[in-house]
């Protein structure tokens, strides 16, 4: 907190003794209130970073969260703004709600662990397998498994007790994938992502098959992502002022004639990124029904044992390859390389072949 800067107190909550959630409080506290005002060096400082300074336990996706969702004032006004300036003396009251109860039940699936330590734990993921539950899936997701696992030492950073997630892979994407297991490692690791990893270290590379011939060995797509303006489900490259800001580098692996094998590593994470992006150039994911739909015949370009394992395929060719980042808690630099899984393997040889063919 700047030398500036004043905690005038708290208004609920806080107690301290008692048998505790995830978020410090006790299980059955009311909200945590506490209250701020600015000083002179605070002027014209963005009301995210003021609360991220005063309030350093919470991680600055989860305050965004809360002012986003009327959990923030400013001289007795709600603001729904994180961008929003402040000046001196302006006076900031932060309602923290406890966390929310996690009724999702452990189920006892298969967990593919590639590191696991106090801190955190780094799952391959397979293909096919959903992170975290949603409507239309309960059940069955790395999260029930995970709860299983660690039961309840997942972490509760994020307004939900226990759901260790700092990160998420769309359920048809394979590869590697980190969760926190303590409220530390949940914030360090959460304000890393949030970050992409321009603080510190942070590195994913994505091994991506895509339809096509690239125009060079290298490039990047610097193209801003947003909700799709008619279609809900679906991302889109947007003008700036609308989308969020997303740059992907890609590197040329392997030509493999009508299709191309790439390394994409992500300078940010927004979702669907890669997808989106690839589309956007012309060259989107073999197997992506979502985005590239209308390649898929193309694959009449392959003799027949490459178009039969095109037809058996059933995702986007997209691979979580390496994911290395600095351990929160130790400091620790940890890299971690996948190699892609079976079906994507097969895929792979089968259009070697062909092309050699």
């Amino acid at each position: 907190m700047s030398h500036q800067a004043r905690r005038t107190g708290r208004e609920r909550g806080g107690a301290e003794g008692g048998n505790t959630g995830t978020s410090g409080q006790p299980a059955d506290a009311p909200s945590r209130v506490e209250v701020f005002e600015a000083g002179e060096t605070e002027a014209r400082q963005r009301l995210d970073r003021f609360l991220s300074r005063c309030a350093p336990a919470l991680s600055r996706t989860r305050l965004k969260a809360l002012i986003q969702t009327g959990n923030v004032s400013v001289n007795d006004r709600v603001t729904l703004d994180p961008s929003m300036r402040l000046a001196p003396s302006d006076r900031i009251r932060l309602e923290t709600p406890p966390p929310e109860d996690w009724s999702v039940v452990g189920e006892d699936l298969p967990l593919d662990i590639v590191f696991e330590d106090e801190h955190l734990i780094v799952i391959d993921k397979p293909a096919g397998l959903v992170v975290h539950p949603a409507p239309g899936h309960p059940s069955g997701t790395l999260v029930n498994a995970l709860i299983a696992y660690c039961g309840a030492s997942l972490s509760g950073v994020g307004g939900v007790k226990r759901p260790g997630v700092v990160h998420r892979l769309d359920k048809d994407t394979s590869g590697l994938l980190v969760v926190a297991k303590t409220d530390a490692a949940h914030r360090g690791l959460a304000d890393l992502f949030a970050d992409h990893g321009r603080a510190g270290s942070l590195d994913r590379e994505y091994l991506a098959l895509v339809w096509g011939e690239l125009p060079a060995p290298a490039g990047k797509v610097d193209a801003p992502i947003a909700r799709h303006p008619t279609h809900r489900e679906k991302m889109a490259v947007a003008p700036e002022e609308r989308g969020r800001r997303a740059v992907t580098q890609w590197r040329v692996v392997e030509a493999l004639g009508p299709a191309t094998l790439l390394l994409c590593r992500l300078e940010t994470g927004r979702t669907h990124q890669i997808r989106v992006h690839m589309a956007s150039i012309g060259h989107p994911l073999v197997g992506d029904s979502v985005y590239g739909a209308g390649f898929k015949t193309k694959s009449a370009r392959f003799p027949a044992p490459a178009r039969a394992a095109l037809a058996t395929f059933g995702r986007q060719a997209l691979h979580a390859a390496v994911l290395g980042f600095a351990h929160p808690i130790t400091g620790e630099s940890l890299r971690f390389e996948s190699r892609p899984p079976e079906d994507f393997a097969n895929l792979l040889m089968a259009m070697r072949q062909s092309t050699k063919g």
